[in-house]
């Protein structure tokens, strides 16, 4: 089994598309590290050697992923936040942050319609 950065990698996966499931780390990313440690692209994560998945675990640790990166990406978000900025305020209130319209559109960072029903009035304040 191929740990790498706390994620279990697939075994019966190439080992560029493998690495990409650690958080941090894409298909160009992927391809950089395995050149980088000699090891073929198309090999099977369940047929690398201790050795190069050893190599492979240095060269990702050597990058910010997982944790770190979460917890960065975080605290950006959270510090827009805190200083009030346009950014910070978009990210409140669940909003698109780069400047994409609303009026239509936006339904995943708005998430779904909520519908107004019809036809229901509140009851009048009583008279007593």
């Amino acid at each position: 089994m191929a740990r790498i950065a706390g994620v279990n990698l697939p075994l019966n996966k190439r080992v560029v598309v493998g690495l990409t499931y650690v958080y941090g780390i894409g298909d160009s990313t992927a391809a950089a590290i395995l050149e980088e440690v000699g090891v073929n692209p198309d090999t099977q994560v369940k047929d690398l050697t201790e050795d190069e998945a050893v190599k492979l675990r240095e060269a990702v640790e050597s990058r910010e992923v997982e944790g770190d990166l979460r917890r960065e990406r975080s605290q950006n978000i959270k510090r827009l936040q805190e200083i009030g900025s346009y950014r910070g305020l978009r990210h409140r209130r669940g909003l698109p942050v780069r400047g994409q319209r609303t009026k239509t559109n936006a339904r995943g960072r708005k998430g779904p319609r909520k519908l107004s029903v019809a036809g229901v009035k509140k009851a009048p304040p009583s008279a007593s």
